[in-house]
């Protein structure tokens, strides 16, 4: 993965996004519909007796004031220190790299952010997937981290053809570096040739063009 720091939410979304999302899909497969449960003392989310994931908690947003609120922050919360770890990294990585979102300690946030926040957090620290935990008044993200979630994320070939569409029709991005990040992440070989772009890893094959201002004009593979 490239390891070249980002200096806006933007481009931490173009960097992300994709890979994260990709994760979502298939860990939505290994939990099914099942209900969830936080236990907060173990660090675990949990999806019946079968599926237990530790858990890092990034934050909280409370429905009614549409207000994020960091987990490093919420000291009233009593968070053990070893389940606010990656919170705090987001912290460094933001004041290192002037991002404000990661810095501050709370600001006005939608339901809908939620997800950026969540797939930022996924991409950036290699997690099996993150999860929106709405416990009505509020919500909790959390990302998770496990075996079982590593192993249901297929990385397929074909996935590419779908999720990169979906991507980059709900979040406004530079459609060429969002594909060369999500291809990177994937692990294919990537050659530029003016507008066209192609990919390769064993022996599958991605290609897409672009206008001139690198949006997508086609997708193949």
């Amino acid at each position: 993965m490239d390891n070249t720091p980002c200096n806006t939410e933007q481009e931490l979304l173009e960097k992300y996004a994709c890979i994260a999302w990709e994760k979502q899909t298939d860990f939505a497969g290994v939990i099914s519909n099942n209900n969830w449960n936080i236990d907060m003392g173990k660090g675990e989310l949990s999806f019946g007796p079968d599926l237990l994931f530790p858990i890092q908690v990034l934050g909280t947003i409370s429905h009614e004031a549409q207000n994020w609120l960091w987990a490093w922050v919420n000291t009233m919360s009593g968070l053990s220190p070893r389940l606010i770890e990656q919170s705090l990294q987001l912290k460094a990585y933001g004041e290192e790299n002037h991002i404000p979102r990661l810095s501050d300690d709370s600001f006005d946030c939608s339901k809908d952010e939620l997800h950026i926040m969540g797939m930022i957090a996924s991409g950036m620290f290699g997690s099996s997937a993150y999860y929106i935990a709405d416990y009505g008044q509020g919500a909790m993200v959390v990302t998770v981290k496990s075996d079982v979630g590593d192993k249901g994320f297929k990385n397929s070939h074909q996935t590419i053809l779908t999720v990169f569409p979906q991507v980059i029709s709900h979040y406004e991005m530079n459609h060429r570096l969002a594909l060369k990040h999500y291809l990177t992440a994937k692990g294919y070989n990537i050659t530029e040739n003016g507008q066209e772009l192609s990919a390769v890893r064993n022996g599958d094959t991605i290609r897409a063009t672009f206008d001139g201002l690198s949006r997508l004009t086609g997708l193949k593979g």
